[in-house]
Formats: structure tokens, sequence, C-alpha cells
């Protein structure tokens, strides 16, 4: 993980810092590929490639690799995008939880760990708890070449600022300067982003199919969320809070007030802490034998005993995670029709439900929008529950890193850090 760390300094003018970060973002996508390749692909002549490829070569980002394939003169020597010039640490927050890593600029993962903790401890106790895992992987894999800090949270993000605005099951961390926190300890680059978000843009990662182009994720945990994917851009809107589903109104007559303060809300409804909420009231009245049980065993009920008496075959808990699939899908439907994506990818705690929820999610998809939107969309459960929230962060920050404006600021000297960054 160590990597060469670069001296290598160069002053670019904004037309120059676009055909570098062009040329670095193809490489790195395609990985091993010839000089002609990168010149076709990017559009620059030979010349200008070449330019910039050497450029990209002195300052460690993209490095020599094997003889190609002969076309019938002298054998290309591929280019290759190097992974270790930087080390990233990444943290996904969770409301009962988080989960760390390191990686290499391709989003390959070290050092995973989870750590319990409520999220509504609030940010002082959390982030303590962050930094303490952060300070273990950077000790245990002699990291010297971090690069930047990539965060989600449970929570509605102000992407410009980093700033949590609001957010419902976060108590606390309303406008929290969690940029400035972890810059201030770490000296580089800190990006913070909703949770679900980068959960999209992992399973964007991970997949590598096209058909994530155009990718609805969907969250649910505690709380409920969208990441959305069009042309396998992140969409985010103008403040950053674009697929909040979970804080969309039911059209039932649903009176359950949400955390928002408003009534009806979808995660107010069928999110897992409604789910806990109401299997209380389920193992008081006796309408669960197995919550029953649950409840005798141990002091609070847990999603995961919703799940379990529902693959148990629990009368009450099945037809529960089938009303939770039905108002998902009600609202997937409106999405569907809207944004007409090719898949839907379900996550979180929720999601372990499994074929139960995602049949009721599929049934009212399809009988709630149009054919056209439907015919060939793909609709299922994430294969990355741990890794894609932790590679989105990953590939979050580095988007940030190789954008042309950001690339201009840190390459004049020669590393990322917050200064050249965050100005």
């Amino acid at each position: 993980m160590a990597g060469q760390v670069t001296s290598t300094t160069f002053d670019l003018d904004a037309d120059a810092a676009q055909c570098l970060a062009e040329v670095i973002t193809f490489v790195r996508k395609s990985r091993s590929v010839t000089r002609p390749e990168i010149a076709t692909s990017t559009g620059l002549s030979r010349t200008l490639a070449t330019k910039y490829i050497d450029v990209a070569l002195e300052l460690n980002l993209l490095q020599s690799g094997e003889v190609g394939q002969s076309t019938g003169g002298r054998a290309p020597r591929l280019i290759d995008f190097n992974p270790n010039a930087g080390t990233i640490l990444v943290a996904e927050l969770g409301a009962t939880g988080f989960n760390v890593a390191a990686s290499d600029l391709n989003g390959n993962l070290l050092g995973t760990t989870f750590t319990r903790v409520e999220i509504s401890d609030g940010p002082d106790v959390v982030l303590a708890l962050v930094e303490n895992s952060f300070d273990d992987l950077v000790g245990s894999l002699k990291i010297k070449n971090l690069w930047g800090v990539g965060i989600g949270v449970p929570g509605p993000v102000e992407f410009a600022t980093g700033l949590p605005v609001s957010p419902p099951i976060m108590p606390g961390w309303d406008k929290f300067p969690l940029r400035e926190r972890f810059s201030t300890k770490y000296k580089v680059p800190v990006w913070v982003d909703n949770d679900v978000n980068l959960m999209a843009l992992g399973e964007h990662a991970l997949r590598n199919d096209p058909i994530t182009n155009e990718l609805i994720f969907v969250k649910i945990g505690s709380g409920i969320g969208a990441g959305i994917l069009t042309h396998g851009q992140l969409h985010r809107g103008a403040q950053g809070c674009a697929g909040d589903i979970g804080h969309i109104a039911l059209s039932s007559n649903e009176k359950v007030q949400c955390r928002c303060g408003n009534l009806g809300c979808l995660e107010a409804v069928s999110g897992g802490l409604a789910l806990i909420r109401d299997a209380e009231v389920a193992s008081s009245k006796n309408e669960s034998a197995h919550l029953k049980i649950r409840k005798k065993a141990k002091l609070r009920i847990e999603v995961r005993d919703v799940i379990e008496g529902s693959n148990n075959g629990d009368r009450w808990c099945v037809e529960r995670v089938v009303k939770v699939g039905s108002d998902v899908g009600t609202v997937l439907a409106t999405l569907v029709n809207f944004h007409n994506p090719s898949l839907i990818v379900l996550g979180g705690s929720v999601s372990a439900a499994g074929d139960k929820l995602l049949a009721s999610i599929r049934e009212t998809v399809l009988s709630r929008s149009l054919p056209l939107a439907t015919r060939d969309l793909q609709i299922r459960i994430t294969d990355f529950p741990i890794e894609s929230g932790l590679v989105g962060a990953v590939e979050m920050v580095i988007s940030e890193l190789f954008s042309s404006e950001n690339l201009r600021k840190w390459v004049s000297v020669g590393r990322p850090n917050q200064s050249s960054i965050h100005v």
C-alpha cells in the first residue's frame, strides 16, 4: 500500500488540466491501454495525448505496463493506471454502527472493520471512534501516502460544504463540520455524502455493467433513501438531497408522524425503525408467536427478528414484510415512470428479508408503472451489502481528486492536501 510519493509538480491552465483529467480517467477505467487507444478515446491528437500521458507518468499516476500484441509493426507498450500512487480512507456511518476501510485508487479495500455505535450518540462520540479506526488502519497498513478521506452518513448532506442538514435520524449532527474535523486531523481533502448515494456509486463500480448506467439504488434501513445514476453519473440535485424518497408521503391514510415532522412518510410507515415499532406492539398484543418469544428472550426486538419470523412463516412477520414491499414499491413505481431506470437495486438491513420483500416490490412496481418503463427493468437485491458504500466513498473521492478543477490545484503542489483543494 505504501506506493511511491512523487514530488513532481506542474502548473496547468484550465484546458491542460481538462486534457490530463480525461487521460487519467480513461486509463483508470480501462486499466491497460495503448497510447493510440488513449488518443482515440479522449479525442486528443496523438501529440497532445502523448504530452499528457508523459505528464501523468511523471506524476506517478500512470505507469508503463507490459508489451501488448503487435498488429503488424513493433508491439506497443501498454499504459496502466497506478492504483498505489495514493491511499484513501473511507467510512460508512449507519444508524447503529459504521464500517471503515483503506483503499488504493482502484477501490480495492483493505482492513474493513465494523464498529457498533448508535448514530444518535452524537458526532463527538461517533467520530472519535471513526478516527480511532482510521488511526488503526494507518498504523497497521503503514500508510504514508494518504490522499483523501470519504465519509457517508445516513442523512441529507449539502455536498458543496460537506454539512449534514437537518438529518432526521441523526440528532445533534445538523451542520456539524465533518469535513473540517477530518481534514484538520489528516491534512488531506475530505468529501462527505449521503450513504445511499455512495452505495449507488459503489454498485456501479463493482458491477461494471452498462445496465447500472441508469440505476436507482434503494436503501431500506432505519430510514429509506435512494441514490440515482443517470448516464453513469450520480444525480445529487441542486443542494445534494436528490433521492430522499423516505419522506415522500404515501397516499394511504397513514397518520404516523415521521421524525421530519410530517405525517405518513414512507420511512415512518415502512422503514426499519417503523418495523421495530410495529413489532413491539405486535408482540405485546400476542399477534406474533415468534416475536413474543423473542421479546421474552431480550429487551428489544430488532429488524432481524421480524425477518427471521418471516422466513419461519410467522403470519404477522410475513404480512409486515410484504407491506413494506408494497409501500416501497408504490413510491418506486412513480420513480420508474419518471426516471425510467434499467436497474433497481435494494440494500440496507431490511433488504435481508429477501425474496418475500423482493416479490412484493416487483409486483407493485409492475402493476403501477407503464409497460414500456418496466419492459426491460430489473429489480434485485445487492450482491455487495458491505462493499458498495465503502467502494462508493472511494469513487466519490477519486472523481473529485481527478476532476479537472481539483487536479489543477493539487498537481501544482505535488500531491493532494486540504489547503490545495479546500480553500
